[in-house]
């Protein structure tokens, strides 16, 4: 029951026309569609006119796009949960989460002047990433 001293808020429902709504939910349709091709834009390297991205290997991208300018080893932290079992603990293992460094290599490749550097996340034999670097003037 409400409360005698509480104003109550009445909520006016609007008759929106099913053609009106329909134009809305394309209008919203087809800009996610729009906008889902650069996000995937950003995760590909063009080089010579053809593309490596996330899941080729090495050797692909070496062929396709060449030596890098720059070579670097990086750590990646990530969390990783563990399981700790103690031999005399009765309500069995913990759980511990650690922040562990993950090792992958970066390559960075020069796409001439007035464009961004390129540079590849590389993990496990694969790409694991590609994003944009610096600008190069």
């Amino acid at each position: 029951m409400p409360c005698p001293h509480t104003p109550r808020l009445h909520i006016a429902r609007l008759h929106i026309p099913r053609p009106v709504r329909l134009a809305v939910a394309w209008c919203c349709l087809a800009a996610a569609t729009l906008a889902a091709p650069d996000a995937e834009a950003s995760q590909s390297l063009r080089c010579d006119g053809q593309l490596v991205g996330k899941g080729d290997s090495p050797v692909a991208l070496l062929h396709k796009c060449g030596e890098p300018v720059y070579r670097q080893p990086v750590c990646v932290p990530m969390l990783q949960l563990g399981w700790i079992v103690l031999p005399y603990r009765s309500d069995g293992p913990g759980a511990v989460l650690a922040n562990q460094c993950v090792p992958m290599e970066e390559w960075t490749y020069d796409r001439g002047p007035g464009n961004f550097l390129g540079i590849v996340r590389l993990y496990n034999g694969a790409i694991e990433s590609v994003r944009d670097g610096a600008r190069l003037r």
